[in-house]
C-alpha cells in the first residue's frame, strides 16, 4: 500500500539547516498496524505530514496504493486527503461548541452529500465507535476518551483505508488510552490500515509491527517496543548506508 524510496525533507529556519528526513526508506502494508517510534526531533512529525499527503518530500518516491503522490499539487494532496487517509491527533481539534454529530459530519461538506446523508453517514460513523448515544453532545459534555472517539468517527467517515494517528493517546489516562487502541485494534481487524506516531513503547507494544526512525532515517524494523531500536551504526548498515548519520545537534537539531 505505501513505498516510500529514499525521502528527503529540509527546512531552512534563519541560518541553521535542518535535515528532518535523510533519505528514509519505508514500506507498510495493506491492513497493517503499524507504530512508528521514535525520540523527539528523530522526525516522526515530518514523516506523518508526507504519509499524510499534509506535505511533500524534497526528493524520493512516495507511491500510495500504487500513486505517485510524491509532489502533488495542493488540490491533488486534498483529494487523496479526503479520500484515503483519516487522521487522528492528541489533543482531539474539537470545535468547542458544535454536537459530535456536526464534528463529524464536517469532513463530508465538500463531498456533494446531501445535508441527510451527511448526517446518517456521522450517526453510522458515531455508532461504530460506541457513541450512536452520544451524537447531540459538546465536547464539554464528553469524556476525554469520548471526545477522542469522536475524532476517531470523524476521521473515519469518509471511510479512508488507511487511519494515522499522531500520539492519539498522549492526552489520555492509562485506562482511557487502552480503551482507545482496543478500538483502533477493532478497526484494523475490519480492514483499515493503522499507522500511530507515538514514543510510549506500551502504545507500541500494541501494534503489529514497529518501525524505529531516528535522525530522519528508518534505524530498525519490527523489533519490541519496550527494548528500543537496534543500535545506530547496525540500522545504517541494514539501510544500505554506509556513512554515519550526523548527530541532529550539528545541524542545529532536527523536527520530530
Amino acid at each position: 500500500m505505501i513505498t516510500m524510496r529514499n525521502i528527503t525533507k529540509t527546512y531552512h529556519m534563519g541560518e541553521n539547516v535542518v535535515h528532518a528526513l535523510r533519505g528514509l526508506d519505508l514500506d507498510v502494508k495493506e491492513g497493517e498496524f503499524l507504530a512508528i517510534m521514535g525520540p523527539s526531533g528523530s522526525g516522526k512529525s515530518t514523516l506523518m505530514n508526507i504519509l499524510g499527503c499534509l506535505d511533500t518530500p524534497d526528493s524520493g518516491t512516495y507511491l500510495l496504493g500504487g500513486e505517485d503522490v510524491s509532489q502533488l499539487t495542493d488540490d491533488d494532496q486534498a483529494r487523496i486527503r479526503g479520500r484515503r487517509v483519516g487522521f487522528v491527533f492528541q489533543q482531539f481539534n474539537l470545535l468547542p461548541r458544535t454536537p459530535a454529530l456536526k464534528q463529524v459530519a464536517l469532513p463530508l461538506m465538500y463531498a456533494g452529500l446531501s445535508r441527510e446523508e451527511r448526517l446518517k453517514r456521522a450517526r453510522e460513523a458515531l455508532e461504530r465507535v460506541g457513541l450512536g448515544d452520544r451524537a447531540d453532545h459538546r465536547p464539554d459534555e464528553l469524556s476525554g476518551g469520548q471526545q477522542q472517539r469522536v475524532a476517531i468517527a470523524r476521521a473515519l467517515v469518509n471511510e479512508p483505508n488507511i487511519i494515522l494517528a499522531d500520539e492519539p493517546t498522549g492526552a489520555l489516562d492509562t485506562h482511557t488510552g487502552e480503551e482507545i487502541l482496543n478500538l483502533f485494534e477493532k478497526l484494523n481487524r475490519q480492514g483499515i490500515t493503522v499507522i500511530v506516531i507515538t514514543h510510549d513503547p506500551d502504545v507500541g507494544a500494541r501494534a503489529g509491527r514497529t518501525v524505529w526512525i531516528r535522525d530522519g532515517l528508518v534505524v530498525d524494523h519490527g523489533h519490541d517496543a519496550h527494548r528500543g531500536p537496534a543500535s545506530h551504526s547496525q540500522a545504517a548498515v541494514k539501510n544500505g548506508h554506509t556513512a554515519t548519520v550526523a548527530p541532529a545537534a550539528a545541524t542545529g537539531g532536527t523536527p520530530s
